[in-house]
This record gives structure tokens, sequence and C-alpha cells, in this order.
């Protein structure tokens, strides 16, 4: 019996660490407005896939995904595909970061790729 709520433990231990880092998810306006309407911290990313300075920004938030540091949500929106989005947040280049504490917006980059300037605009919401 023990041994049973020992893997428990462990179980929802290793639940609780995934649960807590960066979560990355396709964009849609449900699970941008369901994160907001909750207070929760969450990141819009405008990424092309043919812009090398988006794929460098990838590669970093890729390495967030295990730190439980950054317990948030990026939502990764297609630059060319996603318009309206665009012109209502007034985007106006692809690469570029809005992290949000609930509808407050708190950090804005566009074209950076330093990982501490990443993370600090992503830290600005939690």
């Amino acid at each position: 019996m023990k041994l049973i709520t020992v893997l428990a433990a462990i179980v929802l231990s290793l639940a609780a660490s995934v649960a807590s880092a960066l979560e990355i998810k396709s964009y849609s306006p449900e699970l941008l407005a369901t994160a907001q309407a909750a207070g929760k911290p969450v990141a819009l990313h405008f990424h092309a896939d043919w812009c090398p300075t988006c794929r460098a920004q990838e590669d970093v938030f890729n390495t967030l995904e295990s730190d439980r540091g950054f317990a948030m949500t990026l939502l990764v929106a297609d630059y060319d595909k996603e318009r309206e989005l665009k012109r209502k947040l007034n985007v106006r280049s692809q690469s570029t970061l809005i992290v949000y504490r609930g509808k407050i917006e708190k950090a804005r980059l566009a074209g950076e790729t330093s990982a501490e300037k990443l993370k600090a605009a992503l830290r600005s919401a939690l």
C-alpha cells in the first residue's frame, strides 16, 4: 500500500511540474479569451514559417517548455493568416511577442532574439 501511495505522489508531482511550465499552443480566439478572462498570464507570438528571426525565437520558447519558472501559455499566431488580429493589436511585423496578464499588456517585443530579453518579457506577466 505504501508503494502505491509513493507512486501516486510521484505521478502527481510530475504532472504538477509539467503543468506549471511554458505551454505552447496554436492561437485561437477562444484560448486567448479564456486565459484573459481568468486573469492568467498569456503571450502571443506572431510567427511566420519563412522568418529566421521567428525560428530563433521559437528555439528559445521551446527550451522553456520544461522550465517550471514559466507557468503560462504561449499562443502562436500565424503572421500571414491572422490579418484581423494583427490589425486589432497593431502588429506590424512578424516575430512580434505580446505578453499579457489577463487583458493587461505587460510587454511587447518585435524582432528580438535574445533569450534573456524574451524571458524577461514573459516574466513580466507572472
